[in-house]
């Protein structure tokens, strides 16, 4: 057995909730939104292989990155893929284990709290699922950064 985990797990706390009605949302809020509704949808590509089918296919909308990937292959595959199939937009969040329990990677206990998170380097959006505020927010950011 090998000393280092092929998958990474900890018992993290849920992330903060979503801002009040009349705040303006930040992206990592919206994201997180954007997120939640792409996996009650089906709509969510989660892991390299899923996430390489998904952009080969030309069905990935918008790809999720995690800064602390240890892979740098991984990242440059994920990245020129991106660009060379109909140029996906590409957003890098902090931590893989927040992905992850974005992604709906983790359990969920009788109180609400996140346990069990499974890391996770990268997520392909497939299907939005239905429009929100946190999906306009995010298409601004997008435009904007482009």
């Amino acid at each position: 057995m090998s000393d280092t985990p092929a998958e990474e797990v900890a018992d993290v706390p849920m992330a903060e909730e979503p801002a009040a009605p009349g705040e303006p949302m930040d992206i990592m809020t919206a994201l997180q939104l954007v997120l939640k509704k792409a996996v009650a949808h089906d709509g969510l590509a989660r892991g390299l292989n899923e996430s390489v089918k998904a952009i080969e296919r030309n069905n990935a909308l918008l790809c999720v990155m995690a800064e602390d990937c240890d892979q740098p292959d991984y990242t440059k595959l994920i990245e020129a893929l991106c660009h060379e199939h109909n140029d996906v937009a590409m957003i890098q969040v902090t931590h893989k284990l927040q992905l992850g329990e974005w992604a709906g990677l983790c359990k969920v206990d009788s109180e609400g709290e996140a346990r069990k998170v499974v890391g996770c380097s990268c997520v392909v959006v497939t299907d939005y699922g239905e429009e929100t505020e946190g999906l306009n927010v995010l298409t601004e950011y997008l435009k904007t950064k482009a």
